[in-house]
């Protein structure tokens, strides 16, 4: 038995098929995957992403332990509610995890981890906070949900008062607000629009539920796994992990370099990674014959070398396999994919595939 999360039982009594994730037992999905994924590209969705770690970071030195801390520039967070999406580090420009990071005061910052980083990132976090007098404290008493999709903020906003609605329809993308004891955060993980919910987890049930007479459909990990692929949006412990960089996933954008005295960890190896030139890069590819783009599959480039792909599915929205990958920098608009033994024809293109339910792809 994996651990459970508040809505573990609603899931089952929903008829849920539920499958171990990182550790979890999480609902993959309640009867169709892509109706779910459907549901979210055209109306609205919900997901119980209560196995995610909040930690609260309190302390006269935040600001500049985070400084150290993460890839990204602390500084963007100007304002309380700001949020921002960043790597962090080991010295040898590994990543240890990607997160979320909330500014909720200047001496308070809140971050979002993930399920399977969880031990490592809490552990690592407290090493560093240690020396910088930064007070490190994990939520396991809050809860999250995710309403996703063109009509989630409408549908979510209309479940609260008056004042609290307006409030959350006013938000700013990648910024959050606490309306009492509910912390609302207009950020996702679908390509969609919508919120991110904090709530106590004595409440989670209670707020399922209301979502659900709302009109918002259920949804597990499989519809989460292909929407966020189709936003080419990385998944930690597949597109990237301790071995690669920010700089050969796609995520140079997450790295603030531009503060020379900002002595973030990690710093040095993507400094040098840059100057030596980054040997990999992170691309989209779109299958051109049949077939379904699988993770691991090899990614062959004539005349240059082999990559992987590192995520793949088939796409509800384009009715078509796609894939992230990552192969040699050299690589041009063409490759091919070993398909149990089969070398099948795949475009290079660039992330995202989908953006507001619709295609990317062009002719």
């Amino acid at each position: 038995m994996g651990l459970r999360t508040p809505l573990y039982q609603t899931h089952v009594d929903l008829g849920a098929r539920m499958v171990d994730f990182g550790g979890w037992d999480m609902p993959v999905n309640y009867g169709s995957q892509i109706e779910e994924h459907h549901a979210v590209r055209r109306d609205a969705g919900l997901f119980d992403v209560s196995h995610m770690c909040v930690i609260d970071l309190e302390g006269a030195a935040v600001r500049s332990f985070l400084e150290r801390l993460i890839a990204n520039d602390v500084a963007k967070l100007s304002i309380p509610g700001k949020a921002l999406y960043t790597c962090m580090l080991r010295e040898s420009g590994g990543i240890i995890d990607d997160l979320i990071v909330y500014c909720l005061g200047e001496h308070w910052f809140r971050l979002v981890v993930n399920a399977g980083t969880r031990d490592k990132d809490l552990a690592w976090i407290r090493e560093h906070a240690q020396e910088a007098g930064v007070t490190v404290k994990e939520r396991r008493d809050l809860a999250m949900i995710a309403v996703q999709g063109p009509k989630a903020r409408a549908k979510c906003a209309a479940l609260m008062s008056a004042s609290d609605r307006t409030r959350a329809l006013a938000l700013d993308t990648f910024f959050g607000a606490a309306l009492g004891a509910l912390f609302v955060g207009r950020t996702g993980y679908t390509g969609e629009d919508g919120f991110e919910l904090v709530v106590p987890a004595a409440s989670v049930v209670d707020w399922w539920q209301r979502l659900r007479g709302a009109g918002v459909a259920c949804c597990g990990l499989g519809a989460r796994d292909t929407l966020r692929l189709e936003a080419g949006m990385n998944l930690y412990g597949s597109d990237m992990d301790e071995t690669t960089t920010p700089l050969e996933s796609g995520l140079k954008w997450t790295v603030a370099f531009d503060r020379r005295e900002r002595a973030f960890i990690g710093r040095r190896a993507l400094e040098a990674q840059l100057a030596a030139g980054v040997p990999r890069k992170f691309v989209g590819l779109v299958l051109e014959d049949r077939g379904v783009l699988r993770g691991h599959q090899k990614v062959l480039v004539a005349g240059v070398g082999a990559g992987e792909i590192t995520s793949g599915t088939y796409s509800p929205t384009l009715e078509r396999s796609i894939a992230l990958a990552r192969v040699p920098a050299a690589t041009g608009t063409q490759v091919q994919v070993d398909i149990r033994g089969k070398l099948l024809a795949a475009r290079v293109v660039r992330p995202p595939f989908v953006r507001n339910g619709k295609s990317l792809l062009g002719a």
